[in-house]
């Protein structure tokens, strides 16, 4: 097979992949709390058609050696970890992280999983859980005639029991931060797991050692840009349609010298 038919061939595949991600970020434009990805690639192999060689005697300029590209593929699929926007409900159970550091919350499985999505609401046990229902750690409990729940920046929550007049602590969200979040592995349903590429987890308090705080009755939007991902979206049509050129203008040369022989 003519080797300009097999690099066309990776470069089709390399934009179709990239448009695979394109297409999910732009799917997830509304979904809370979601960090857009973006494809990257790397050159494959090269071929070396001639080495580096001296012009003259040994000591004089040297020519560089003649290589030629044999096509690309994905490297990685990255996570884009900056922060979306943040936008108000005036619920008192949505709570957006503004800074750094995830909602801890337990998987039927017995593992941990971590989250920014904030729309917590309540089971029928008064356990504060997310919108599938698996808890967040530490648990917390909010009785079911409480009113006036209330969730500080720094976590506490509160709320006014029956009989009581100032409000009482039923528990303090805890968040856990990692030093590559981008290495964090997606499960889904917004959910996160700890990998080796992310690092262990590091607990600790909103608004303490650098955790960023909790904002109530908001929610973080998506950090999806419908603009960028639209520009990025035409110029990988682009580049597809270019390296289709390539592959039938390959083909048409190759019927050439087989023409030339008839």
């Amino acid at each position: 097979m003519d080797p300009a038919l097999r690099t066309a061939a990776t470069g089709m595949i390399a934009q179709q992949t990239r448009v695979e991600v394109i297409a999910n970020n732009l799917a997830n434009v509304n979904t809370t709390a979601f960090q857009r990805s973006r494809a990257q690639f790397e050159d494959l192999l090269y071929q070396t058609v001639r080495e580096a060689q001296p012009v003259m005697d040994e000591g004089t300029d040297v020519i560089p050696a003649v290589q030629v590209g044999r096509g690309t593929r994905l490297s990685a699929v990255q996570r884009v970890t900056d922060q979306g926007p943040l936008h108000v409900t005036g619920r008192s159970l949505d709570i957006a992280i503004e800074g750094d550091g995830h909602l801890q919350v337990l998987r039927p499985s017995g593992d941990p999983a971590y989250t920014r999505d904030g729309s917590l609401t309540i089971s029928d046990r008064g356990v504060l859980v997310t919108q599938q229902g698996y808890p967040v750690l530490p648990d917390v409990t909010v009785p079911i005639d409480a009113s006036s729940v209330n969730i500080s920046r720094d976590g506490v929550i509160s709320a006014v029991l029956p009989g009581s007049v100032y409000p009482v602590e039923l528990g303090r969200i805890e968040l856990a931060r990692f030093s590559n979040t981008a290495g964090l592995m997606a499960l889904g349903e917004n959910l996160f797991a700890e990998t080796g590429a992310s690092g262990q987890p590091l607990l600790g308090y909103p608004q303490e050692d650098g955790f960023g705080r909790v904002v109530q009755g908001a929610l973080e939007g998506s950090n999806v840009e419908v603009v960028q991902e639209m520009v990025e979206m035409i110029t990988a049509l682009r580049a597809y349609e270019t390296n289709s050129k390539a592959i039938k203008t390959a083909e048409e040369m190759g019927q050439m010298a087989n023409n030339l022989i008839r």
